[in-house]
Order: structure tokens, then C-alpha cells, then sequence
């Protein structure tokens, strides 16, 4: 069951998705895991972040959401958290380059005076026919967004970090199945999947964990914004379950990682997928 066929700009706006991705579980029943932790989340405005940072208000968690310019979207995250009873402060900028990140990590710190969580999840893609269809300022601008971001905010939240504290980093199936399509795109999630285990291993003494998500299709802005619409129509289809995920059912992958249930857990990549069976 695919969806009906749409086009939308980089990067992308979750309130005119059609239908509109579920973010918010109204049967998932919260414990406590995070409770009073402080989590800044890239890409925290739609889609995975945004169920990401409704979950981990259920679960105790104050919010801190950076995205790039989606400010309706941000400020509909931000309701949703203050709802479940959390704070949130929202911090818009291009995380790809040095000064934005630092600012991302210098507000949070401003405003809650310490980071427990740090989730890099803010990505884009291309869809392009061919390898020689990705010209220089794609390629740039993929791995700064998705690959450069994730060592620049790691660097700047790593002072602040204590035993304990928890970094999350979003990855794909495309790291591990490869996209004909979005080479360059595969290449920077594969990027992140090493990122992840060789910082596990740096930080393991320190009592930091290190881990990944890798999704599988999920109904998101980066969907519309980056697949052709025609292929919108079909979009999930060929994974095991037939259907693509939804935000929310991606959510408690990184509530368990961020969490003291995953205390032992550190340079692993948890796959939600549909039912893809990949190696690694």
C-alpha cells in the first residue's frame, strides 16, 4: 500500500504530506526511562526526529530540536513535547558547517546546562540516475548534512557529556543494500555506520555509548521531497511487511538506546525495517 503521488522542495514540509506521517503513538505507555535527561536532536522538527522527540518527552526527557528552516513544523514538534509536559527550545540552522553546530550545542547547554542525549539524525538525499548525474555541490551538500554534522556536533557535545550520556546516530538500510539511485546518499549512511563503531570504541572507557538506527522505508518529508512522485505510489512496497513504517514505530528503537535498558550496548546498529535481512 503505497501513497498517492506528490512532490514537495528540499527539505521538505510534514504538514502538507498527504496523508500526514503518525507520530505519535496514543498506546505507547511511557516508564519513566529518560526522566529529567536533556536530548538534542537533529532533524527533530518531522518525521523519525520529531516522533523521536515526542517519545522521549513521554518518557521524561527535555527537548532541544535543530532543523535547518521547517519553522512550522519545528513549532508543531515543540507543542507536542510542551504537551507531554517537557520543555523545548527549537534552533534553526544548517548543521553541514562548524558555527551551527556549535550554536546547537551552546543553546542547549544555555538553556538546560547539560547534554544526555545526543541524536544525529538530520539527513538528505538525491535520487539521480546515474553516478554522473552528482555534480560536486550534491555531493558536498550530502555529506555535510548527513555525515559532516555527525562528527561536528559529536566534537562540540562531547565537553558536556558524562558517563552515562547516550549518542544515537541514524544511518539506512541503503548502507548495507546499497541505492542505485542515491549512490552518494548510500555512501555517507555507510559512513555512519563506521562513525558509529569506531567512536563506540573510543568512548566505551569513558562510559558514553555509541549507537545507530538503521530504517528501513518510513513515511517521512524526506519522501516526497526527494523520490519521484510515481514511485511515491509504490513506496514500501518491496520490503517483507509490504508497507512503508511509520515515524512513531521507529521512535522506541531510540528511546531503548538512549535508555538504561541498553546499558550494555554500545557500537550497534538496531535495523526497523519492515523485515529486510541484512548483514551487519
Amino acid at each position: 500500500m503505497g501513497f498517492p503521488p506528490q512532490q514537495q522542495c528540499k527539505p521538505g514540509i510534514e504538514s502538507i504530506m498527504i496523508p500526514r506521517p503518525i507520530f505519535d503513538n496514543p498506546n505507547y505507555k511511557p516508564a519513566g526511562k529518560l526522566m529529567n535527561k536533556v536530548a538534542l536532536i537533529t532533524g527533530g522538527d518531522s518525521g523519525i526526529g520529531r516522533a523521536v522527540a515526542v517519545t522521549f518527552a513521554k518518557e521524561g526527557a527535555d527537548i532541544a530540536i535543530s532543523y535547518l528552516c521547517e519553522h512550522s513544523d519545528a513549532n508543531e514538534t515543540q507543542f507536542y513535547v510542551q504537551k507531554y509536559g517537557r520543555r523545548c527550545i527549537t534552533i534553526p540552522g544548517d548543521i553541514g558547517y562548524e558555527q551551527p553546530c556549535q550554536q546547537a550545542v551552546m543553546q542547549t547547554i544555555h538553556q538546560f546546562g547539560r547534554i544526555d542525549i545526543l541524536v544525529n539524525n538530520a539527513g538528505v538525499v538525491y535520487v539521480r540516475n546515474s553516478l554522473l548525474d552528482v555534480d560536486s555541490q550534491q555531493r558536498a551538500t550530502t555529506f555535510h548534512t548527513n555525515v559532516f554534522s555527525q562528527f561536528i556536533l559529536t566534537q562540540a557535545a562531547l565537553p558536556y557529556m558524562k558517563s552515562g550520556s547516550s549518542i544515537i546516530n541514524t544511518t539506512s538500510i541503503s548502507a548495507y543494500l546499497g541505492q542505485p539511485y542515491a549512490i552518494d546518499y548510500s555512501a555517507s549512511k555507510g559512513a555512519i555506520v563506521s562513525f558509529t563503531r569506531s567512536l563506540s570504541l573510543s568512548l566505551a572507557s569513558q562510559g558514553i555509548r555509541v549507537n545507530g538506527v538503521a530504517p528501513g522505508p518510513i513515511w517521512t518529508p524526506l519522501i516526497p521531497s526527494s523520490v519521484p512522485p510515481e514511485q511515491i505510489v509504490t513506496y514500501g512496497d518491496n520490503v517483507p511487511m509490504r508497507r512503508a513504517g511509520q515515524p512513531f514505530e521507529v521512535a522506541p528503537a531510540y528511546v531503548f538506546l538512549a535508555s538504561d535498558d541498553a546499558s550494555y550496548i554500545t557500537g550497534q546498529i538496531l535495523h526497523v525495517n519492515g523485515g529486510e535481512i541484512v548483514n551487519g
